[in-house]
């Protein structure tokens, strides 16, 4: 028998999707509003973008204001030009404004932010269209769980219950009484994982990872500092000259 349509529950608690355009207008208004309550502006750059450490930089900067968004919308708020600008020379930032870029606006003292990113350079393990920091490979014989990174008498080789996995990534192994080999063409005395400086695909960063190799570094790059008081700009690390804008 069909439901009752008069039977239907009607959720009136249900809210509305924001959209794009009331998102963009928060936003402008958002770092309008922190041009006029913060000391210091830096535009900063990711480097091997990361959420969760994107959260760290979040949470240890509580009292800031942090704006990872569209950039036009960013340099929209921020003005193009003396005319449009927020505050005196806000406009020279807009050419830093490109590519995985943010606005951190802070009262702290603008060394001891300088400092902390400076440090904090967390490592993790490399995304397929990343380029490879480092070169590894397997040696020949019997296969450990760190793939050669430590002396034998360190490690453990790894689990026979992984080599039908690595001979399905194309690494030439076979099981020898229960365990793991890699059995080489004569003369080879290791099998190639990657090279450093190639990009890597999604076959090398999975059998990195399987070896624990970590080599992706989370960077936040400072690019630019505005001051708000003498409305000053200063060239960060990746800065690029901006005189004359």
């Amino acid at each position: 028998m069909p439901r009752s349509k008069r039977a239907r529950v009607v959720h009136e608690s249900k809210t509305a999707k924001k959209s794009h355009k009331e998102q963009t207008r928060r936003l402008y208004a958002n770092i309008r509003e922190a041009v006029e309550n913060y000391e210091h502006l830096f535009v900063f750059d990711v480097n091997n973008m990361r959420n969760t450490y994107l959260k760290d930089v979040r949470t240890e900067f509580a009292d800031s204001r942090l704006f990872f968004g569209k950039t036009k919308v960013m340099a929209v708020a921020l003005g193009h030009n003396p005319e449009s600008e927020a505050a005196t020379n806000l406009h020279k930032l807009a050419p830093h404004l490109t590519g995985a870029v943010g606005l951190l606006f802070t009262s702290r003292d603008p060394q001891s932010v300088i400092e902390y990113f400076e440090n904090f350079r967390p490592l993790d393990f490399a995304r397929a269209g990343t380029v490879s920091t480092r070169s590894f490979s397997l040696p020949n014989g019997l296969v450990y769980s760190r793939g050669g990174d430590l002396p034998a008498s360190e490690d453990e080789p790894v689990s026979h219950t992984i080599e039908p996995e690595l001979r399905k990534l194309g690494v030439p192994t076979r099981l020898v009484k229960g365990k793991v080999m890699l059995e080489l063409t004569e003369g080879q005395e290791s099998f190639p994982i990657c090279r450093e400086g190639e990009t890597l695909d999604s076959r090398q960063t999975t059998l990195l990872k399987m070896f624990g190799v970590v080599s992706s570094e989370f960077h936040v790059a400072l690019k630019a500092h505005w001051i708000r008081d003498s409305g000053e700009v200063k060239l960060l690390e990746g800065g690029m000259d901006v005189d004359g804008q």
